[in-house]
Protein backbone atom coordinates (compact mmCIF):
# COMPACT_ATOMS: atom_id res chain seq x y z
CA UNK A 1 0.00 0.00 0.00
CA UNK A 2 1.26 3.51 -0.58
CA UNK A 3 -0.12 6.79 -1.53
CA UNK A 4 -1.19 8.58 -4.64
CA UNK A 5 1.20 11.06 -6.50
CA UNK A 6 -2.14 12.77 -7.26
CA UNK A 7 -3.41 14.50 -4.05
CA UNK A 8 -6.83 15.73 -5.64
CA UNK A 9 -9.90 14.82 -3.26
CA UNK A 10 -11.74 11.62 -4.74
CA UNK A 11 -14.71 11.14 -6.87
CA UNK A 12 -16.77 8.71 -4.30
CA UNK A 13 -18.80 5.71 -5.68
CA UNK A 14 -21.82 4.58 -3.16
CA UNK A 15 -23.16 0.86 -4.72
CA UNK A 16 -26.38 0.53 -1.67
CA UNK A 17 -28.16 -2.54 -1.62
CA UNK A 18 -31.44 -3.28 -0.21
CA UNK A 19 -31.42 -6.61 2.59
CA UNK A 20 -28.30 -8.21 1.13
CA UNK A 21 -27.01 -10.06 4.80
CA UNK A 22 -23.30 -9.81 5.59
CA UNK A 23 -22.52 -13.42 4.49
CA UNK A 24 -24.07 -13.41 1.29
CA UNK A 25 -20.87 -13.00 -0.81
CA UNK A 26 -18.55 -15.27 -2.12
CA UNK A 27 -15.51 -13.73 -0.48
CA UNK A 28 -17.52 -14.36 2.82
CA UNK A 29 -18.07 -18.23 2.48
CA UNK A 30 -20.99 -18.58 1.18
CA UNK A 31 -22.02 -20.41 -2.21
CA UNK A 32 -23.21 -17.11 -3.80
CA UNK A 33 -21.65 -16.32 -6.94
CA UNK A 34 -20.41 -12.65 -6.49
CA UNK A 35 -17.24 -12.41 -8.91
CA UNK A 36 -17.33 -8.48 -9.47
CA UNK A 37 -17.87 -7.61 -5.51
CA UNK A 38 -15.38 -10.62 -4.60
CA UNK A 39 -12.87 -8.84 -6.62
CA UNK A 40 -13.77 -5.04 -4.82
CA UNK A 41 -12.97 -7.04 -1.79
CA UNK A 42 -9.46 -8.64 -3.00
CA UNK A 43 -8.80 -4.44 -4.30
CA UNK A 44 -9.85 -3.25 -1.00
CA UNK A 45 -11.02 -3.66 2.47
CA UNK A 46 -13.98 -5.87 3.68
CA UNK A 47 -15.65 -5.08 6.99
CA UNK A 48 -16.88 -8.56 8.29
CA UNK A 49 -18.66 -7.34 10.94
CA UNK A 50 -20.45 -4.08 10.10
CA UNK A 51 -23.83 -3.29 11.70
CA UNK A 52 -26.99 -1.39 10.66
CA UNK A 53 -28.25 1.54 12.76
CA UNK A 54 -31.91 -0.18 12.11
CA UNK A 55 -33.49 -3.24 11.12
CA UNK A 56 -35.98 -1.67 8.30
CA UNK A 57 -35.40 0.67 5.75
CA UNK A 58 -36.44 3.94 6.19
CA UNK A 59 -34.66 4.60 9.68
CA UNK A 60 -31.64 2.83 8.29
CA UNK A 61 -30.85 4.58 5.29
CA UNK A 62 -31.41 8.26 6.33
CA UNK A 63 -29.37 7.10 9.41
CA UNK A 64 -26.36 5.97 7.10
CA UNK A 65 -26.75 9.22 4.91
CA UNK A 66 -27.03 11.39 7.72
CA UNK A 67 -23.93 10.12 10.25
CA UNK A 68 -26.63 10.32 12.96
CA UNK A 69 -28.80 7.68 15.23
CA UNK A 70 -32.49 6.95 14.26
CA UNK A 71 -33.25 8.61 18.10
CA UNK A 72 -31.21 11.29 16.97
CA UNK A 73 -33.37 11.79 14.12
CA UNK A 74 -36.73 11.32 15.99
CA UNK A 75 -37.01 8.61 12.66
CA UNK A 76 -37.46 5.06 14.70
CA UNK A 77 -40.05 3.15 12.45
CA UNK A 78 -41.12 2.79 8.94
CA UNK A 79 -43.82 5.88 7.20
CA UNK A 80 -42.10 9.01 9.00
CA UNK A 81 -41.42 10.92 5.77
CA UNK A 82 -37.52 12.77 6.15
CA UNK A 83 -37.66 16.36 6.85
CA UNK A 84 -36.76 18.09 3.55
CA UNK A 85 -34.17 20.45 5.30
CA UNK A 86 -32.30 17.23 7.14
CA UNK A 87 -28.98 16.95 6.27
CA UNK A 88 -27.14 14.50 4.48
CA UNK A 89 -23.51 13.74 3.23
CA UNK A 90 -25.19 15.37 -0.66
CA UNK A 91 -25.28 18.37 1.69
CA UNK A 92 -22.00 17.95 3.10
CA UNK A 93 -20.14 17.50 -0.29
CA UNK A 94 -22.38 19.55 -2.86
CA UNK A 95 -21.50 22.68 -0.97
CA UNK A 96 -17.76 21.85 -1.58
CA UNK A 97 -17.77 21.42 -4.96
CA UNK A 98 -18.92 17.84 -5.43
CA UNK A 99 -21.63 16.74 -8.20
CA UNK A 100 -24.06 14.86 -5.96
CA UNK A 101 -26.56 12.14 -7.58
CA UNK A 102 -28.86 9.09 -6.45
CA UNK A 103 -29.94 6.90 -8.51
CA UNK A 104 -32.64 4.02 -7.80
CA UNK A 105 -34.17 3.51 -4.49
CA UNK A 106 -33.39 6.30 -1.83
CA UNK A 107 -36.86 6.07 0.57
CA UNK A 108 -36.89 8.80 2.50
CA UNK A 109 -40.68 9.34 2.21
CA UNK A 110 -43.22 6.56 2.50
CA UNK A 111 -43.53 5.47 -1.49
CA UNK A 112 -47.21 3.66 -0.33
CA UNK A 113 -49.38 6.82 -0.38
CA UNK A 114 -48.09 9.39 -2.68
CA UNK A 115 -47.39 10.02 -6.17
CA UNK A 116 -44.46 9.20 -7.58
CA UNK A 117 -44.87 11.09 -10.70
CA UNK A 118 -44.56 14.40 -8.26
CA UNK A 119 -41.28 15.81 -7.72
CA UNK A 120 -38.95 14.55 -5.02
CA UNK A 121 -37.77 17.03 -2.55
CA UNK A 122 -33.74 16.72 -2.93
CA UNK A 123 -32.31 16.33 0.74
CA UNK A 124 -29.29 18.06 -1.17
CA UNK A 125 -28.73 15.79 -4.24
CA UNK A 126 -27.98 18.29 -7.46
CA UNK A 127 -29.46 14.83 -9.55
CA UNK A 128 -32.73 12.59 -8.38
CA UNK A 129 -33.19 9.20 -10.06
CA UNK A 130 -36.13 8.13 -8.14
CA UNK A 131 -37.76 4.08 -7.63
CA UNK A 132 -38.12 2.90 -4.39
CA UNK A 133 -40.03 -0.16 -5.81
CA UNK A 134 -39.50 -2.46 -8.74
CA UNK A 135 -41.95 -1.09 -11.53
CA UNK A 136 -45.21 -0.49 -9.89
CA UNK A 137 -45.27 3.11 -9.12
CA UNK A 138 -45.25 6.03 -12.11
CA UNK A 139 -41.86 6.95 -11.45
CA UNK A 140 -38.55 7.38 -12.88
CA UNK A 141 -38.20 3.52 -14.12
CA UNK A 142 -41.28 3.14 -15.70
CA UNK A 143 -40.52 6.79 -17.32
CA UNK A 144 -37.71 5.37 -19.00
CA UNK A 145 -39.04 2.25 -19.95
CA UNK A 146 -41.53 3.99 -21.86
CA UNK A 147 -39.25 5.64 -23.61
CA UNK A 148 -36.85 3.14 -24.70
CA UNK A 149 -38.98 0.24 -24.23
CA UNK A 150 -42.93 0.57 -24.13
CA UNK A 151 -43.76 -3.19 -24.59
CA UNK A 152 -42.43 -4.23 -21.63
CA UNK A 153 -44.49 -2.29 -19.39
CA UNK A 154 -47.01 -4.80 -19.62
CA UNK A 155 -44.59 -7.46 -18.44
CA UNK A 156 -43.89 -5.51 -15.37
CA UNK A 157 -45.33 -7.35 -11.81
CA UNK A 158 -48.89 -5.86 -11.37
CA UNK A 159 -49.04 -6.55 -7.49
CA UNK A 160 -48.51 -3.55 -5.48
CA UNK A 161 -47.37 -3.59 -1.68
CA UNK A 162 -50.31 -4.16 0.68
CA UNK A 163 -51.12 -0.56 1.69
CA UNK A 164 -50.06 0.96 -1.66
CA UNK A 165 -53.25 -1.04 -3.13
CA UNK A 166 -55.42 0.57 -0.20
CA UNK A 167 -54.22 4.12 -1.05
CA UNK A 168 -54.44 3.81 -4.68
CA UNK A 169 -58.15 2.15 -4.37
CA UNK A 170 -58.99 4.78 -1.34
CA UNK A 171 -58.25 8.21 -3.40
CA UNK A 172 -59.00 6.77 -7.16
CA UNK A 173 -55.55 7.01 -7.86
CA UNK A 174 -55.43 6.18 -11.75
CA UNK A 175 -52.76 5.72 -14.07
CA UNK A 176 -51.19 3.19 -16.36
CA UNK A 177 -48.65 1.83 -13.78
CA UNK A 178 -49.77 -1.54 -11.48
CA UNK A 179 -53.08 -1.33 -10.16
CA UNK A 180 -54.54 -3.84 -7.71
CA UNK A 181 -56.81 -4.50 -4.93
CA UNK A 182 -54.83 -7.00 -3.06
CA UNK A 183 -51.46 -6.55 -2.02
CA UNK A 184 -48.93 -8.97 -2.91
CA UNK A 185 -47.11 -11.65 -1.12
CA UNK A 186 -42.93 -10.91 -1.03
CA UNK A 187 -41.95 -14.58 -0.48
CA UNK A 188 -44.84 -16.44 -2.30
CA UNK A 189 -42.01 -17.49 -5.64
CA UNK A 190 -38.91 -16.85 -7.08
CA UNK A 191 -39.99 -15.36 -10.87
CA UNK A 192 -38.22 -14.89 -13.61
CA UNK A 193 -38.04 -11.35 -15.56
CA UNK A 194 -40.43 -11.83 -18.46
CA UNK A 195 -39.08 -8.65 -20.72
CA UNK A 196 -35.28 -8.57 -21.83
CA UNK A 197 -33.06 -8.75 -19.44
CA UNK A 198 -31.38 -5.28 -20.19
CA UNK A 199 -35.06 -3.63 -18.47
CA UNK A 200 -35.01 -5.16 -15.49
CA UNK A 201 -34.31 -2.41 -12.46
CA UNK A 202 -31.44 -3.61 -11.20
CA UNK A 203 -30.21 -3.04 -14.86
CA UNK A 204 -31.75 0.22 -14.73
CA UNK A 205 -29.74 1.27 -11.93
CA UNK A 206 -26.68 0.51 -13.31
CA UNK A 207 -27.46 1.77 -16.76
CA UNK A 208 -28.87 4.92 -15.46
CA UNK A 209 -25.58 5.43 -13.36
CA UNK A 210 -23.70 4.77 -16.11
CA UNK A 211 -25.18 7.54 -18.01
CA UNK A 212 -24.67 9.77 -15.37
CA UNK A 213 -21.00 8.82 -14.63
CA UNK A 214 -20.55 9.26 -18.63
CA UNK A 215 -22.41 12.50 -18.40
CA UNK A 216 -19.75 14.29 -15.97
CA UNK A 217 -17.46 16.92 -17.45
CA UNK A 218 -13.94 16.37 -17.20
CA UNK A 219 -12.38 17.69 -13.79
CA UNK A 220 -16.02 17.38 -11.92
CA UNK A 221 -15.38 15.95 -8.52
CA UNK A 222 -18.32 13.46 -7.98
CA UNK A 223 -20.25 11.57 -5.62
CA UNK A 224 -23.13 8.71 -7.09
CA UNK A 225 -24.86 6.42 -5.36
CA UNK A 226 -25.98 3.38 -7.13
CA UNK A 227 -29.01 2.47 -4.92
CA UNK A 228 -30.29 -1.45 -5.90
CA UNK A 229 -33.93 -2.69 -4.77
CA UNK A 230 -32.47 -6.17 -4.89
CA UNK A 231 -31.86 -8.65 -3.43
CA UNK A 232 -35.05 -7.53 -1.57
CA UNK A 233 -38.21 -9.61 -2.25
CA UNK A 234 -40.33 -10.02 -4.31
CA UNK A 235 -37.71 -12.03 -6.42
CA UNK A 236 -37.90 -11.29 -10.59
CA UNK A 237 -35.01 -12.64 -12.12
CA UNK A 238 -34.05 -12.80 -15.63
CA UNK A 239 -33.41 -16.37 -15.81
CA UNK A 240 -29.69 -17.29 -16.81
CA UNK A 241 -29.21 -16.12 -13.08
CA UNK A 242 -31.59 -18.78 -11.78
CA UNK A 243 -29.43 -21.34 -14.22
CA UNK A 244 -25.90 -20.34 -12.10
CA UNK A 245 -27.84 -22.37 -9.23
CA UNK A 246 -28.94 -26.03 -8.47
CA UNK A 247 -31.67 -24.92 -6.11
CA UNK A 248 -31.63 -28.33 -4.99
CA UNK A 249 -27.67 -28.32 -3.17
CA UNK A 250 -28.45 -24.62 -1.99
CA UNK A 251 -28.02 -24.38 2.02
CA UNK A 252 -30.73 -24.37 4.01
CA UNK A 253 -31.11 -22.81 7.58
CA UNK A 254 -30.26 -25.10 10.53
CA UNK A 255 -33.41 -25.02 12.55
CA UNK A 256 -34.10 -25.67 16.49
CA UNK A 257 -36.50 -28.24 17.31
CA UNK A 258 -39.09 -25.23 18.03
CA UNK A 259 -38.29 -22.98 14.79
CA UNK A 260 -39.13 -26.34 13.28
CA UNK A 261 -42.42 -26.75 14.37
CA UNK A 262 -43.21 -22.83 14.09
CA UNK A 263 -41.79 -23.29 9.94
CA UNK A 264 -43.79 -25.84 9.12
CA UNK A 265 -47.13 -23.63 11.10
CA UNK A 266 -46.32 -20.77 8.58
CA UNK A 267 -45.78 -22.72 5.62
CA UNK A 268 -42.52 -22.56 5.39
CA UNK A 269 -42.00 -25.92 4.05
CA UNK A 270 -38.18 -27.29 2.69
CA UNK A 271 -39.55 -26.56 -1.19
CA UNK A 272 -40.50 -23.15 -0.49
CA UNK A 273 -37.65 -22.17 1.91
CA UNK A 274 -35.05 -23.26 -1.52
CA UNK A 275 -37.51 -21.83 -3.84
CA UNK A 276 -36.98 -18.50 -1.69
CA UNK A 277 -32.89 -18.80 -1.26
CA UNK A 278 -32.81 -19.46 -5.22
CA UNK A 279 -34.48 -16.02 -5.88
CA UNK A 280 -32.32 -14.31 -3.29
CA UNK A 281 -29.38 -15.46 -4.41
CA UNK A 282 -29.97 -15.18 -8.06
CA UNK A 283 -30.85 -11.81 -7.68
CA UNK A 284 -27.48 -10.97 -5.65
CA UNK A 285 -25.92 -12.36 -8.23
CA UNK A 286 -27.51 -10.38 -10.79
CA UNK A 287 -26.81 -7.36 -9.05
CA UNK A 288 -23.18 -8.39 -8.83
CA UNK A 289 -23.49 -8.85 -12.67
CA UNK A 290 -24.69 -4.78 -12.92
CA UNK A 291 -22.16 -3.50 -10.52
CA UNK A 292 -19.39 -5.05 -12.82
CA UNK A 293 -20.93 -3.07 -15.80
CA UNK A 294 -20.80 0.01 -13.12
CA UNK A 295 -17.29 -0.21 -12.17
CA UNK A 296 -15.97 -1.08 -15.41
CA UNK A 297 -16.91 2.15 -16.77
CA UNK A 298 -15.20 4.22 -14.13
CA UNK A 299 -12.21 2.16 -15.98
CA UNK A 300 -12.56 3.01 -19.20
CA UNK A 301 -13.45 6.46 -17.98
CA UNK A 302 -10.58 6.49 -16.75
CA UNK A 303 -11.68 7.88 -13.14
CA UNK A 304 -11.46 4.54 -11.20
CA UNK A 305 -7.66 5.22 -9.63
CA UNK A 306 -8.57 8.28 -7.97
CA UNK A 307 -12.75 7.11 -7.28
CA UNK A 308 -13.24 5.74 -3.37
CA UNK A 309 -15.80 3.05 -3.97
CA UNK A 310 -18.20 1.94 -0.79
CA UNK A 311 -20.55 -1.02 -0.94
CA UNK A 312 -23.28 -1.44 1.70
CA UNK A 313 -26.84 -2.81 2.13
CA UNK A 314 -29.36 -0.75 4.27
CA UNK A 315 -29.91 -4.26 6.65
CA UNK A 316 -29.51 -8.06 5.90
CA UNK A 317 -32.35 -10.67 5.71
CA UNK A 318 -33.16 -13.65 7.69
CA UNK A 319 -33.67 -16.01 4.82
CA UNK A 320 -35.48 -18.42 6.86
CA UNK A 321 -33.41 -18.25 9.67
CA UNK A 322 -35.31 -19.02 13.02
CA UNK A 323 -37.96 -19.51 10.66
CA UNK A 324 -38.16 -16.07 9.93
CA UNK A 325 -38.22 -14.00 6.63
CA UNK A 326 -37.57 -10.59 6.18
CA UNK A 327 -36.35 -8.12 8.83
CA UNK A 328 -36.69 -6.76 12.36
CA UNK A 329 -37.04 -7.37 15.63
CA UNK A 330 -34.66 -8.63 17.66
CA UNK A 331 -32.38 -7.31 14.92
CA UNK A 332 -30.06 -10.29 15.10
CA UNK A 333 -26.94 -10.75 12.46
CA UNK A 334 -28.71 -11.93 9.30
CA UNK A 335 -30.63 -8.71 9.80
CA UNK A 336 -28.42 -6.37 11.14
CA UNK A 337 -25.01 -7.35 10.18
CA UNK A 338 -24.20 -6.04 6.20
CA UNK A 339 -21.79 -6.34 3.87
CA UNK A 340 -19.32 -3.70 3.50
CA UNK A 341 -16.22 -2.98 1.32
CA UNK A 342 -13.91 0.05 0.44
CA UNK A 343 -11.94 0.59 -2.38
CA UNK A 344 -10.03 3.51 -2.08
CA UNK A 345 -6.86 2.93 -5.08
CA UNK A 346 -3.53 3.96 -3.36
CA UNK A 347 -5.50 3.94 0.80
CA UNK A 348 -6.53 0.58 1.16
CA UNK A 349 -4.42 -2.57 1.47
CA UNK A 350 -5.84 -5.03 -1.13
CA UNK A 351 -7.74 -8.18 0.66
CA UNK A 352 -7.33 -6.81 4.10
CA UNK A 353 -10.55 -8.01 6.58
CA UNK A 354 -11.35 -6.17 9.21
CA UNK A 355 -12.74 -8.20 11.81
CA UNK A 356 -13.62 -5.42 14.47
CA UNK A 357 -17.45 -3.97 14.71
CA UNK A 358 -18.06 -1.09 13.14
CA UNK A 359 -20.93 1.22 12.07
CA UNK A 360 -23.29 2.42 9.43
CA UNK A 361 -22.89 5.83 11.01
CA UNK A 362 -19.07 5.54 10.39
CA UNK A 363 -19.66 5.99 6.38
CA UNK A 364 -20.39 9.43 6.19
CA UNK A 365 -17.26 10.80 8.54
CA UNK A 366 -15.06 8.18 6.25
CA UNK A 367 -15.86 10.00 3.46
CA UNK A 368 -15.71 13.46 4.59
CA UNK A 369 -12.10 12.39 5.91
CA UNK A 370 -11.57 11.25 2.99
CA UNK A 371 -12.29 13.72 0.90
CA UNK A 372 -10.89 16.63 2.98
CA UNK A 373 -13.71 18.03 4.29
CA UNK A 374 -14.35 19.08 7.89
CA UNK A 375 -17.10 16.80 9.72
CA UNK A 376 -20.14 18.78 11.67
CA UNK A 377 -20.29 18.05 15.48
CA UNK A 378 -23.95 16.52 14.70
CA UNK A 379 -22.52 13.08 13.44
CA UNK A 380 -22.71 10.47 15.63
CA UNK A 381 -20.11 7.94 14.17
CA UNK A 382 -15.99 7.49 13.43
CA UNK A 383 -13.71 7.74 10.47
CA UNK A 384 -12.69 4.26 9.71
CA UNK A 385 -10.47 5.64 7.16
CA UNK A 386 -7.35 4.69 9.99
CA UNK A 387 -8.84 1.02 9.64
CA UNK A 388 -8.27 1.73 5.58
CA UNK A 389 -4.70 2.02 6.47
CA UNK A 390 -4.73 -0.97 9.04
CA UNK A 391 -4.82 0.67 11.80
CA UNK A 392 -7.07 0.46 14.77
CA UNK A 393 -9.77 2.99 16.46
CA UNK A 394 -9.40 3.63 19.73
CA UNK A 395 -13.14 3.15 20.83
CA UNK A 396 -14.76 0.05 22.08
CA UNK A 397 -15.97 -2.22 19.14
CA UNK A 398 -19.80 -2.48 19.37
CA UNK A 399 -22.79 -1.13 17.60
CA UNK A 400 -25.95 0.23 18.46
CA UNK A 401 -29.18 -0.91 16.58
CA UNK A 402 -32.61 1.01 17.48
CA UNK A 403 -36.38 0.70 16.93
CA UNK A 404 -39.41 2.73 18.62
CA UNK A 405 -39.61 0.44 21.20
CA UNK A 406 -36.23 -1.26 21.81
CA UNK A 407 -32.31 -0.74 21.55
CA UNK A 408 -29.66 -3.01 21.33
CA UNK A 409 -25.68 -3.09 21.68
CA UNK A 410 -23.35 -5.69 19.73
CA UNK A 411 -20.20 -6.80 20.70
CA UNK A 412 -17.61 -9.02 19.65
CA UNK A 413 -19.00 -11.51 21.99
CA UNK A 414 -22.25 -10.77 22.61
CA UNK A 415 -25.15 -9.61 22.02
CA UNK A 416 -28.11 -7.04 24.31
CA UNK A 417 -31.09 -5.87 23.87
CA UNK A 418 -33.25 -3.51 25.99
CA UNK A 419 -37.32 -3.35 25.64
CA UNK A 420 -38.44 -0.05 26.83
CA UNK A 421 -40.70 -2.21 28.98
CA UNK A 422 -37.28 -3.23 30.52
CA UNK A 423 -37.06 -6.94 29.80
CA UNK A 424 -33.48 -7.71 29.01
CA UNK A 425 -32.29 -10.63 26.48
CA UNK A 426 -28.80 -11.67 26.02
CA UNK A 427 -27.11 -13.81 23.38
CA UNK A 428 -23.73 -15.17 23.67
CA UNK A 429 -22.41 -15.42 20.52
CA UNK A 430 -18.74 -16.87 21.67
CA UNK A 431 -20.87 -19.94 22.21
CA UNK A 432 -23.98 -19.21 20.37
CA UNK A 433 -23.28 -17.91 16.73
CA UNK A 434 -26.56 -18.14 15.80
CA UNK A 435 -28.60 -16.72 18.82
CA UNK A 436 -30.41 -19.46 19.08
CA UNK A 437 -30.66 -19.15 23.46
CA UNK A 438 -31.13 -16.15 24.82
CA UNK A 439 -29.17 -16.20 28.33
CA UNK A 440 -29.95 -13.25 29.91
CA UNK A 441 -31.70 -14.60 32.89
CA UNK A 442 -28.68 -17.37 33.13
CA UNK A 443 -26.30 -16.72 36.71
CA UNK A 444 -22.95 -17.68 34.88
CA UNK A 445 -24.03 -14.97 32.24
CA UNK A 446 -24.83 -11.77 34.94
CA UNK A 447 -21.31 -10.63 34.30
CA UNK A 448 -21.73 -10.38 30.87
CA UNK A 449 -24.65 -8.78 30.88
CA UNK A 450 -23.89 -5.93 33.58
CA UNK A 451 -20.91 -4.98 31.39
CA UNK A 452 -23.30 -4.82 28.25
CA UNK A 453 -25.43 -2.45 29.83
CA UNK A 454 -22.94 -0.73 30.66
CA UNK A 455 -21.35 -0.56 26.80
CA UNK A 456 -25.55 0.23 25.89
CA UNK A 457 -25.27 3.20 28.15
CA UNK A 458 -21.85 4.14 27.44
CA UNK A 459 -22.61 4.38 23.52
CA UNK A 460 -25.25 6.20 23.81
CA UNK A 461 -23.51 8.69 26.11
CA UNK A 462 -20.88 9.01 23.67
CA UNK A 463 -23.62 9.49 20.62
CA UNK A 464 -25.10 12.41 22.90
CA UNK A 465 -24.60 15.64 20.54
CA UNK A 466 -26.13 18.88 21.41
CA UNK A 467 -26.43 22.20 20.19
CA UNK A 468 -23.46 24.71 19.66
CA UNK A 469 -23.59 27.59 22.16
CA UNK A 470 -22.10 30.91 21.33
CA UNK A 471 -21.25 31.98 24.79
CA UNK A 472 -20.67 30.47 28.21
CA UNK A 473 -24.12 32.15 29.39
Amino acid sequence: MGTTGDHSPPDVLLVYTDQWRWDALGCAGWPVLTPNLDRLAADGVRFSRAVVQSPVCMPSRVSMLTGRLPSDLRITRMGIPVPPDTRTIADLLGHRGWHTATIGKLHFLPHANRDHAQPHPSYGFDTLVISDEPGVYEDDYRAWLRRIAPEALDQLPTELPPAAAVWQNTLGHVSDDAQATTGRDDFADAHVFAADESLTHSAWVATRTIDHLQSLPPGQRAFTIASFFSPHAPYRVPQRFYDLYDRSTLPLSVLAPLERSQAAAAGLTEERLRAIRHGYFAACSEVDFHVGRILRELDRLGRAENTLVVFLADHGEWLGDHARLAKGFPADDPVSRVPLIVRWPGHTIGGHVVEAVVEALDIVPTLLEACGVPAPPELQGDSLVPMLRGARLDRPEVAITEHDDWTSIRSATHHYLVTAGGDEMLWDLSADPGEYEDVAAEAAQAGELARHRGLLLARLLRARRTLPRTWPY
